[in-house]
């Protein structure tokens, strides 16, 4: 059974709720996709020999359970978890871009340790659990970030649509430039403005036998989004920063 996108929806609004206060709402989604990417991954790949990602030792979401109450939390999530996993695939400079220990966003001392503590345990509901399935629609950071943009774009003074192509107009888009069931494998998308990487993957789904995909993106933070969504889809390398 999938996961369903009520439980989904209903996490991501009570982080965005314990985060609000010490940052612009377009900052959340900075904070709640990591840990979701982190818990994603970690329920997938912790311990699995020859994973599509390395989940290091001691860097899962479990051991960033067990950071919770503890005043070293925020710079512990930063090093032990974040920066391993960065460090591990390639990732440095997309998931480790929010800062766990910033004071100025998430407050200081217990204020902070009660925020991230809190934060945490949203994600460790058991709806939550992406061992054996993935959320419905395939494409869980996309419908996340889709999500928060609709919610808080308009409070950050930015369109979503910078960002996120409507699956509906990914569709659409597919059929235009001729991608359907029977395009083969050989066949290569490209986007030279990928966002959130949404529509490389709503066009990569036509196809039956698979195809390859790449896209540039010259905002370092949605960039970092896309190459997360595309990590989830075994698509790893499939995304580039425009510098």
């Amino acid at each position: 059974m999938a996961i369903k996108k009520s439980e989904l929806y209903s996490s991501l609004w009570k982080s965005c709720d314990e985060l609000r206060g010490g940052m612009d709402a377009s900052q959340y989604k900075d904070y709640v996709l990591v840990l979701l990417f982190i818990k994603y991954i970690s329920d997938k790949y912790a311990g699995v020999p020859f994973a599509l990602i390395t989940v290091p030792k001691g860097a899962s979401f479990k051991d960033m359970v067990a950071l919770k109450g503890k005043p070293t939390i925020g710079d512990d999530i930063n090093k032990k978890i974040i920066g391993k996993i960065a460090e591990a695939n390639n990732l440095t400079g997309t998931i480790d871009v929010a800062d766990f220990n910033n004071s100025d966003k998430l407050g200081s001392g217990s204020e902070m340790v009660k925020k991230l503590s809190n934060l945490i345990a949203i994600f460790e509901n058991p709806a939550l659990d992406f061992t054996k399935n993935r959320a419905e629609g395939d494409d869980i950071l996309g419908d996340a970030y889709e999500y928060l943009m609709r919610h808080f774009a308009t409070e950050s003074g930015k369109s979503k649509g910078q960002f996120y192509t409507p699956a509906e107009v990914s569709r659409i888009m597919a059929k235009i430039i001729g991608v359907d069931a029977k395009t083969k494998p050989s066949t290569i998308v490209y986007d030279p403005t990928c966002g959130s990487g949404s529509l490389l993957l709503k066009v990569a789904d036509e196809s039956e036998s698979g195809m390859s995909i790449c896209g540039q993106e010259n905002d370092t933070a949605t960039a970092g989004l896309a190459r997360m969504n595309m990590v989830l889809h075994n698509n790893a390398t499939a995304v580039q920063t425009i510098k």
